[in-house]
This record gives C-alpha cells, sequence and structure tokens, in this order.
C-alpha cells in the first residue's frame, strides 16, 4: 500500500474525508497526538486500525466529533453534567465516556456499552470529521506500544505502507493525549489524566471527581478490561530502556539521573539524560518525540528525571512510567 502525503488545504482534506467514507485509514493532527482515524460506524474499517496498529482489540478507541449535532446519534443519554463539562471544555483535549446508542458497533469501543467520545479543538481535525461526514474513531496514528506520534514525520515512521493517507499538519500543541473522563457512574472519574486535571473541573464546576485507581497501580491482570485506551497495555515505549527517575525536587532528580548516566557510560552504554528541571508544559510537548529522536540515533538507556507528581505533572509522569515499564528509581537513593 502507498500511503499518500495529503497537504492541510481543503482540497487534499476533502479527500481524506472520502478516504474515511469508503473506509480507509487516515493520520491526521489534534491538539494533543496524531490520529489514525476511521469511520466508527463501519466495523470493517475499526478492525483495519486494529490490524494496522498491531492493537489489542479490547482496547477501545475514541471517537472524534466535530460539533454538537453528531453526539445524539452516538449515545444513549447526555447527563446534565455532561453537558455542564462539554460547554466548558470542548472542542478540547478531553474525552468523555458515556453510555453507546447502537450505532456503533462493538469492535469501536473493546466490547463494551460505553463510548468515549471527543470533540478535538484542532482545525484541521474538524474540517475532516466535516468532511467525512462520519464521527471518526482515531486511537494514536502509531504501533502499539510505541511512543504516540507529535508530528507527521512520526506518523510516517510507524505507518508509512500500512495505511492510506497522512494529513501533514503542525505538531500537536498539547503532546499528550486526552484525559478520558467516565460519567458512567455517580462520581466523574478520570480514567487516563492529561491536560485537563480533576483539580481544574472541581474547581470549575464545583463537583467532586475522582482519578480511577488503577493509574496508581500497573494494571497487567489479563482479567482487567479497560474502558479507556492507555489503561491495560504496556505504552509509548521507545526501543531503548527507559529509567525515571521520580521523588525528591528537581536538584536531587537531576543528580541522581547523572549519577546513573556516569554508571552507564562506564559500562559503554549509550545512555544520555532527559532533564525537563520540573516543568511538566514542556515535558509533555516534548517527550514523546524525544522518545523517537533518541531511538533514531541509537541510544541504549535514557534517563529521565521525573516531575512532580500533582496537577498537570501527574498526567505527564503517567506516560513517562508506562514508557518506562514502571522502571523507577528514587532520586534520594543510591
Amino acid at each position: 500500500m502507498k500511503t499518500i502525503r495529503l497537504q492541510v488545504n481543503q482540497t487534499d482534506i476533502d479527500r481524506a474525508g472520502e478516504m474515511i467514507r469508503r473506509g480507509g485509514l487516515v493520520a491526521f493532527p489534534t491538539e494533543t497526538v496524531y490520529g489514525l482515524g476511521a469511520d466508527a460506524t463501519n466495523e470493517a474499517a475499526v478492525r483495519s486500525v486494529y490490524a494496522a496498529k498491531g492493537r489489542p482489540s479490547d482496547n477501545p478507541m475514541i471517537v472524534h466529533i466535530a460539533d454538537m449535532e453528531q453526539l445524539d446519534e452516538l449515545v444513549t443519554e447526555v447527563p446534565s453534567v455532561a453537558r455542564a463539562m462539554m460547554e466548558i471544555y470542548w472542542p478540547g483535549p478531553i474525552t468523555f465516556v458515556l453510555k453507546k446508542s447502537d450505532v456503533v458497533p462493538m469492535v469501536t469501543t473493546g466490547g463494551l456499552d460505553t463510548i468515549a467520545i471527543r470533540m478535538p479543538s484542532n482545525r484541521t481535525a474538524r474540517r475532516l470529521i466535516r468532511a467525512a461526514r462520519r464521527p471518526i474513531a482515531a486511537p494514536s496514528a502509531n504501533l502499539s506500544g510505541r511512543p504516540s506520534p507529535t508530528t507527521a514525520l512520526d506518523v510516517l515512521e510507524d505507518m508509512d505502507g500500512r495505511i492510506d493517507a497522512v494529513i501533514m499538519g503542525d505538531t500537536c500543541d498539547v503532546g499528550i493525549e486526552s484525559t478520558v473522563c467516565d460519567l458512567t457512574g455517580d462520581v466523574p472519574t478520570i480514567l487516563r489524566p492529561g491536560y485537563i486535571t480533576a483539580e481544574m473541573i472541581q474547581a470549575k464546576l464545583g463537583i467532586d471527581v475522582v482519578y480511577d485507581r488503577s493509574l496508581f497501580i500497573s494494571p497487567e491482570n489479563a482479567d482487567f478490561h479497560p474502558k479507556s485506551p492507555g489503561m491495560k497495555y504496556k505504552h509509548y515505549s521507545p526501543k531503548a530502556n527507559v529509567i525515571i527517575v521520580r521523588g525528591g525536587d528537581t536538584e536531587m532528580r537531576a543528580t541522581r539521573a547523572y549519577s546513573i548516566l556516569s554508571l552507564a557510560l562506564s559500562g559503554d552504554k549509550n545512555a544520555k539524560v532527559v532533564d525537563y528541571k520540573g516543568d511538566s508544559r514542556e515535558a509533555a510537548h516534548d517527550f514523546f518525540a524525544r522518545l523517537r529522536e533518541l531511538d533514531r540515533e541509537g541510544v541504549d538507556t535514557i534517563i529521565v528525571t521525573g516531575l512532580p507528581e500533582e496537577g498537570f505533572g501527574f498526567s505527564v509522569m503517567n506516560r513517562m512510567l508506562k514508557a518506562a515499564g514502571y522502571n523507577v528509581v528514587d532520586s534520594d537513593k543510591m
């Protein structure tokens, strides 16, 4: 298969929309990461996404919409709390889990009776959805388990020859995947942390929001059925061995990271330190791209200084820990 490079103009976006309608796969930019899009209502097309990515079939996909009018056909109800949150945060980097309608095939939702749905703020993404005239199911446009792509070239590194087209858009603004908030229970629950945090929602709406307990463990149990992408399987991993230096303050983490680097270099390892100096925003925007860059350089070991584990730092650390397979060193232990 030849993967076509499409530009961000209306002619090419209309062409991409037609590809989606015909059951094809198109990668496209969002404000979070690049998505690999297919018609969310087309069972065969969605199965093609799983095949292209090598993605486990019980890992649900996020369905992207461009307008509120698309929402009602995809869900059975929209609770009042969901409406309130959508008014504030859509379009934007947050996904809501609601009860799905029969329009959505079970393959799209990983066999669940719920749907994860969001309205991206990226203009190119919304133009594509409108051109397709379909809701678009789109996990990240990478091989399953690899770092999520934040540029079109990252997509091509994994997907060239495996999908129909890539829209060659800009680098993604946020750099990590959307927050996923489950609204099917009594209390809104964050299943996957992202740019919009539980604390932000609580402050804005004055309601309780909790984090799912699975975020504080490594859920490898085969009986664990994820309600959101990124909950169960190893994610975001480069070819290199990744070590996260956790705990302490910024200086302590850096000191420990460079001591590990010295040991690695003395053992003839090609190692590098990635130090964000506690800056969660920079880390989110840079982390996945940096992992890919170091893989291309042939680095064996990547030592990453962790972040304060609160607010947005908690979200970025979630990705770092998964990328490292929970390979963690405490900053105050030698």
